[in-house]
């Protein structure tokens, strides 16, 4: 059996899970958290945990989401949510690290299967997952920049100035600027606006960020 950490929200489906896992008996221990600090301590006492995540209530961005699946990599972590968006699902099942996914709308037969492959150690992923895996992926426009460019765009996208960038970068505003203009040219943009729409649509900055 393994500790079970609920990161959920939503008072009606953290207790309901409470209650699935008391009754499958699958759980050691059950731990909820209600953010992203009490969850990260959380791991650091349990890195072989399961977790639970309704990531639509939590304080997680895309970003600090993976970072700490990659950090803990003996845990298992369930997606479990009202509602996933495609670019969102596709980004976490393809990042090579192991989720699994449950919809809360989904049966309550396909719950407890995914709850007993994540006791397990497995990921269960529900229909509209495998079909996310299944569509076409579409072209990695991310692939196109460099990994100081890509930060650069991070930048952009939240609103910074080519000067405020070099400053918390600590580079010179010439390198900052050359990023600039080759993150347009490789992007064959001509605006911050039409930047800031690739860098959502490649999963560099995430909505929750973006509209801050």
């Amino acid at each position: 059996m393994r500790e079970f950490i609920i990161a959920d929200n939503q008072d009606i489906t953290c207790e309901g899970t409470v209650s699935l896992l008391g009754r499958l008996l699958i759980a050691d221990t059950i731990i909820k958290v209600s953010n992203r600090k009490e969850l990260m301590e959380e791991l650091a006492n349990c890195p072989n945990a399961a977790v639970i995540l309704d990531y639509t209530l939590f304080d997680f961005s895309d970003s600090q989401m993976m970072n700490a699946r990659q950090r803990y990599r003996d845990s298992i972590w369930l997606l479990f949510s009202d509602e996933l968006s495609k670019h969102f699902l596709r980004q976490a099942l393809m990042s090579g690290n192991l989720f699994g996914v449950v919809m809360k709308n989904d049966s309550m037969d396909d719950i407890i299967t995914a709850l007993k492959y994540t006791a397990n150690g497995e990921a269960y992923l529900c229909e509209l997952a495998a079909n996310v895996l299944r569509e076409e992926v579409p072209e990695q426009i991310s692939d196109r920049l460099t990994s100081s460019e890509r930060l650069v765009l991070h930048e952009i996208a939240l609103g910074k100035t080519t000067k405020e960038i070099a400053y918390e970068q600590t580079l010179s505003f010439h390198t900052i600027n050359t990023h600039r203009k080759n993150i347009f040219r490789k992007l064959e943009v001509n605006n911050v606006h039409e930047a800031i729409k690739y860098a959502l649509r490649a999963g560099i900055i995430d909505t929750s960020e973006y509209y801050i």
